[in-house]
């Protein structure tokens, strides 16, 4: 993880495995939305908040509502990507995290999610997210 004074940007880095792309070796494209889950989550250990522990300790998860991704150029069996991400919007129960895919430092992929700060104390209800983690999700500043 990285931090800088205009918010928390988190770096998740892995390289494709064969299960992740068709007989040409090219990348299925479902999995730029679970690299993208497993980079959000990433995120939340990076600035204290691991998922495994905010749902043990304080049944709290963070529901996905919305994923987009534009897939720029393709990825490759064996290659090392870093995906970069950071909060873009924050709201009192909500958040859009931006993801970008980097392969040699150039952006072959990028999308968002939006996710929902939720309790699943008996129903599942969205939870304001507490003040000392919104201060480390404030979105950069441009």
């Amino acid at each position: 993880m990285t931090t800088t004074t205009k918010g928390t940007i988190s770096k998740y880095e892995f390289k494709v495995r064969l299960g992740d792309t068709d007989l040409g070796g090219i990348v299925y494209y479902p999995n730029f939305h679970k690299w993208m889950d497993e980079a959000t989550h990433e995120y939340l250990g990076a600035i204290g908040v691991p998922s495994s522990k905010l749902f043990s300790q304080q049944n709290i998860g963070v529901p996905l509502l919305e994923s987009k991704c534009k897939i720029n150029s393709p990825l490759f069996f064996e290659d090392c990507v870093e995906i970069v991400s950071t909060v873009q919007e924050l709201f009192n129960k909500v958040f859009k995290i931006r993801h970008q895919f980097y392969k040699d430092e150039h952006v072959v992929a990028e999308g968002y999610e939006i996710r929902a700060w939720a309790t699943f104390e008996g129903k599942l209800k969205t939870h304001p997210i507490p003040q000392d983690i919104r201060e480390k999700m404030v979105p950069e500043k441009e």
